[in-house]
């Protein structure tokens, strides 16, 4: 009788390395943060910065160019990673992992979040206005300590979801292009993705695309949001009640779920130098104070473990995996 071979069905390997590299570069993350020297994303920057100083022009058609030179060739560059280590597992997982962690920022946020916290409960409110563009754009010059409490509130909200979420859920969907591709897509909207008049037209393709790759993940963030606070029904009342009030499509259900999930009031006027806007008023509680931080900071960390876990099904369940070819 011929001996068989013990036969495993397709993309199943790459879906199990998927999710472990996913839960390994999450953890990588929360140990080690970002790497102090020759981040990858520092170096996407800077190769960005030198192809905005040639191809810039005030135009759409410059600017979407720009986009998709730059984020399709690191998708790209995910696929062939994908399609070379599809059948060798270990190195698989491995690729996935450091992907994971480039793409990731959570431990990051949650350092800057405890910052300003210190900062703040120190009462050294200089240092706290200029440690506040660590995090957000915002022009601190007149915050106090509780506008400076709401601007870190709001930022951690919807950075948990940036920095974290939704790089967690194309990396579940799609793995290594997915993280690579959100992450480059992500930067080039911090970069270039503003109202300014020199980024109206140059940012529109890059705040557009990264608008569409937030869409559904900053979704999932607001409902892992009111769940990891058990406060589901709350944070979902008021997101669905109040989240068009803000300018973002994205990040007003993030924020308002958090709003909810802590009984906050967020939102309000916001100067950016250049420009002020209205960020609308989300939830029924009082305005952030100072002890709001650390709350909101260990709320994030709730909402990525559980993102982290959402992603990793994700990755297992994926009826064939993702191929690449």
């Amino acid at each position: 009788m011929p001996i068989t071979q013990p036969h495993h069905a397709p993309g199943r390997l790459p879906r199990v390395s998927r999710a472990l590299g996913l839960l390994l570069g999450f953890a990588a993350d929360r140990v080690l943060g970002d790497p102090r020297r020759f981040h990858p994303v520092a170096g996407f920057g800077q190769a960005a910065s030198r192809l905005e100083s040639r191809w810039y022009a005030d135009s759409r058609a410059a600017g979407t160019a720009y986009t998709v030179a730059l984020v399709g060739t690191t998708a790209a560059a995910g696929v062939v990673v994908e399609r070379l280590t599809r059948n060798r597992p270990i190195v698989h997982t491995l690729v996935t992992a450091a992907a994971t962690w480039t793409a990731l920022g959570a431990r990051s946020l949650d350092r800057e979040a405890e910052v300003m916290a210190g900062l703040l409960e120190e009462k050294d409110i200089p240092a706290a206005r200029d440690r506040l563009n660590h995090l957000c754009a915002r022009d601190a010059t007149s915050l106090e300590a509780d506008e400076l409490a709401r601007a870190t509130v709001e930022s951690v909200a919807e950075n948990t979801s940036d920095a974290c979420v939704a790089p967690l859920l194309w990396g579940g969907v799609l793995g290594v292009p997915g993280l690579l591709a959100y992450r480059a897509a992500n930067t080039l909207d911090a970069m270039v993705g503003y109202k300014s008049a020199k980024y109206l037209n140059f940012g529109w393709a890059s705040a557009r695309l990264d608008d569409v790759l937030n869409l559904l993940p900053a979704r999932v963030c607001a409902l892992l949001t009111g769940l990891a606070a058990g406060r589901p029904r709350e944070a979902i009342a008021v997101w669905q009640r109040d989240a068009s009030k803000h300018p973002s499509p994205n990040a007003g259900p993030v924020e308002a779920a958090f709003a909810g999930a802590l009984e906050l009031t967020l939102g309000g006027m916001n100067s950016y130098g250049s420009y002020q806007e209205d960020r609308g008023t989300l939830g029924d509680g009082p305005t952030p104070a100072v002890a709001d931080v650390r709350r909101t900071a260990a709320l994030a960390r709730r909402v990525d473990v559980v993102a982290a876990g959402v992603a990793a099904i994700l990755a297992v369940a994926g009826r064939k995996g993702t191929r690449w070819g």
